[in-house]
Order: C-alpha cells, then sequence, then structure tokens
C-alpha cells in the first residue's frame, strides 16, 4: 500500500516532466518566427539562447530560494510562469511579445529542472530506485521533445503559417493541467529546518571543492555536451559522406531521438534491477565504442545505427550522474540540484567547439571532440566513488 501510495503522488511530478521537454519547440518553431518577422538567420539563431540561457543564471540562485520556498511551491511557480509567457502571443502578436514568450518559456523551464528532480525524491525515498524514476521522467521528457514539435504543426495545419504561435496556449493548456493535478496531491514538504535556511550563492559554489561533486558537475556537463553534439552534427555527417538531401538529413536526428527515447524507457526497468554503476559502466563503453565505429567506418548503415546507438547508451547517463550528486551530498539536495542544472547550460559550449572543429577538418573533428567528451564521462563511470546511504 506504501508503494501504491507513493506512485499516486509521483504521477503528478513525473508528469511535470512532459512540460520539461517543452523547451525543444525552439528548434522547428524558429523556422516560422523567421518567415513571419523577415528575421536574419543570426537573429533567428537567437531564439534558442532566449531559452537556453536561464539555465545559467537562474540554477544557483533557485537552487538556493527553494530552501525558502518549498520544492513543490516552486516546480508551481515555474509553470506559472510558463502558461503567462504562453499567453503574451495572443493577447498582442508581434516579434517582441514572440520573444518575451520564449524568454518565459526558458525561465519557466530552468526553474521547473532545478525543482522537479529534488520534489520526486520527497515522494521516492529508496536511492535504488530514485534513480530508476529519474530516467522515467527523462524518458517521459523525451517523449514530449518528440511530442513538441508535432503540436507545433497541428497548429499550423489547423490554422494556418501565419498563425503557427497557436502552438504557445496549447502548451500553456497542458501546463496548467500539469499544475492543477500536482495542486491536487498532497506532498509532504522536505525538512522544515532546511526550508527556513537562506543559504548565499557562495556556499553552493563552495560545493565544488568537494572533488567528487566537481567531477559531477563535469559529468552534466559533458553528457550534455554529448547530447547536444550529436543531434548537431548527425545531419551534417550523413551529409558530407553520403551526399543526404535537405529531406534526407531531417532523418538522422529523428533516429537520434527515438533511439534516446526507447534507450531511456528501457533504463527505467534495468535500473530498478542493476546496480546503477554497473549499467553507467557497460552503457559509456558502448557509447564509446559506437563512436569510435562512426569515426573510421563510412558505411551509410552503420553510421546511422551508431548515431542511434550514441543517443540509446547516453540516454541514462544524466539520471545517473544526477543521482550519483545527490546520493554524495543528500542532505544538500537543494544546492545541488542547482549547480547540476547550471551545467546544463555550460554543455552548450561544446557545440561551438564542434563547429570550429567541422570547419577546420571536417565532420570528422566534430566526432573527435565528442569522443572527448564520452572519454571524461568513461573516467567518471570507474573513477568516482559516491556514498552508499
Amino acid at each position: 500500500m506504501k508503494t501504491q501510495h507513493s506512485i499516486y503522488k509521483a504521477l503528478p511530478i513525473l508528469f511535470g516532466f512532459f512540460v520539461m521537454g517543452f523547451c525543444d519547440i525552439v528548434g522547428i518553431s524558429s523556422d516560422y518566427v523567421q518567415r513571419t518577422f523577415d528575421w536574419s538567420p543570426a537573429m533567428t539563431g537567437f531564439v534558442p539562447s532566449l531559452v537556453f540561457i536561464w539555465f545559467l543564471f537562474l540554477g544557483i540562485p533557485i537552487g538556493n530560494q527553494m530552501n525558502k520556498w518549498g520544492r513543490k511551491n516552486t516546480v508551481l511557480l515555474s509553470m506559472a510562469i510558463t502558461v503567462v509567457g504562453m499567453l503574451l502571443p495572443l493577447i498582442i502578436y508581434n516579434s517582441a511579445t514572440c520573444m518575451i514568450a520564449y524568454a518565459f518559456l526558458g525561465i519557466g523551464n530552468a526553474i521547473l529542472q532545478v525543482s522537479l528532480n529534488p520534489l520526486l525524491s520527497n515522494v521516492v525515498t529508496s536511492q535504488h530506485l530514485l534513480t530508476s524514476s529519474l530516467t522515467a521522467g527523462q524518458v517521459i521528457k523525451a517523449v514530449s521533445s518528440l511530442v513538441g514539435p508535432e503540436i507545433v504543426l497541428l497548429a499550423v495545419a489547423h490554422f494556418g503559417d501565419d498563425k503557427w504561435y497557436y502552438c504557445f496556449p496549447i502548451l500553456g493548456f497542458i501546463t496548467l493541467l500539469s499544475a492543477v493535478w500536482l495542486i491536487a496531491t498532497p506532498i509532504k514538504r522536505e525538512d522544515a529546518t532546511a526550508a527556513k535556511q537562506q543559504l548565499p550563492m557562495s556556499d553552493t559554489f563552495l560545493l565544488l571543492k568537494d572533488k567528487t561533486i566537481l567531477l559531477l558537475f563535469l559529468g552534466i556537463f559533458f553528457i550534455v555536451g554529448v547530447d547536444v553534439a550529436t543531434n548537431f552534427m548527425s545531419s551534417k555527417l550523413m551529409a558530407e559522406r553520403f551526399d543526404w538531401t535537405t529531406e534526407q538529413v531531417k532523418f538522422a536526428p529523428q533516429v537520434y531521438f527515438l533511439s534516446r527515447t526507447i534507450g531511456a524507457l528501457l533504463s527505467v526497468f534495468f535500473l530498478a534491477r542493476i546496480a546503477e554503476m554497473k549499467y553507467f559502466r557497460v552503457n559509456i563503453i558502448a557509447c564509446l565504442l559506437s563512436l569510435l565505429i562512426l569515426a573510421f567506418v563510412k558505411d551509410e548503415l552503420i553510421n546511422l545505427i551508431c548515431i542511434g546507438a550514441v543517443g540509446f547508451f547516453g540516454s541514462s547517463v544524466f539520471s545517473i550522474i544526477y543521482s550519483m550528486a545527490l546520493q554524495a551530498r543528500p542532505e544538500k539536495a537543494n544546492q545541488i540540484s542547482g549547480l547540476m542544472i547550471t551545467a546544463v547550460a555550460g554543455g552548450g559550449a561544446v557545440t561551438p567547439i564542434i563547429g570550429i572543429a567541422i570547419g577546420k577538418v571536417g565532420v570528422i573533428g566534430g566526432v573527435f571532440v565528442t569522443l572527448v567528451c564520452v572519454g571524461y564521462l568513461t573516467y567518471c563511470a570507474f573513477g568516482i566513488k559516491t556514498a552508499k546511504n
């Protein structure tokens, strides 16, 4: 009965991960923004920055404020900000309100990522099941990443290209449903003493003096880097090596995202039965081998399989590293969450390096940069020890 009760409470939290995936609409929706307002490519390229830059600025401050507000209240705040942002283009539709809507989507998403993961630990008390539950959340987020673009296309199909922004209220309505479900679910607040603490940002940065936390922070940095890099270069690799057309190259990132979703789904079951470190090691070695094959074997089918394999084997790494960080310093869960989510923004720094490498030596340069990232993660898998509770 206790387990069933915990599952009941975990469901609205897990649904929050679906809202977390909405930020991935920036790719397809930015094309419609560019056509509607005749933006330059440089201006359009700023759209993803409007969404993702907030992870850098809000991760640690929100992690600290969460002690005062409480995790559930912080999640609800993130959803309220998202709902407001999604309604703005309906009230006034112009270039400025669309940019503000994207910014609100990013702000809400950054706050959500900081607060939703630790809130799950309020109802999933077993550390063994926590990693599996966090991975389940990543599965739901991955499904949302696949569904999000379809919501944009649905709005375009029903209302026309010039009404693409009708996707925003659809996303806002889903977010509102998620918030109402969470409000209606009683979840015990975390330790009241810790909740009253007002901690300076320096307290969170001091956690990086702990070697384990520092290495795990860099682990988040590099696994996000692998994710962004593979998505970024997969289409370029297939175009350069096999002369794929513009229509064909879209298939490469789709294979990557679909494989990542399947991998995350299977990880939910495996992590409930297999020790997380053993699972981490097996998957990261398989990921490393996949990239080595991708680098040196120029076969169309094999390369496409390797792109999917990177997504499949890397799908659980974020959840495992995040769980390792929480286990290393469970008394600092809120600050750890803020710190780790800050590293998500840092992972974007890998993409410019990939671009430079591709420009200098071709797409193989991008593969080798990604290999360096996976090499570090291999070190994490075999070289980091966390305390057992």
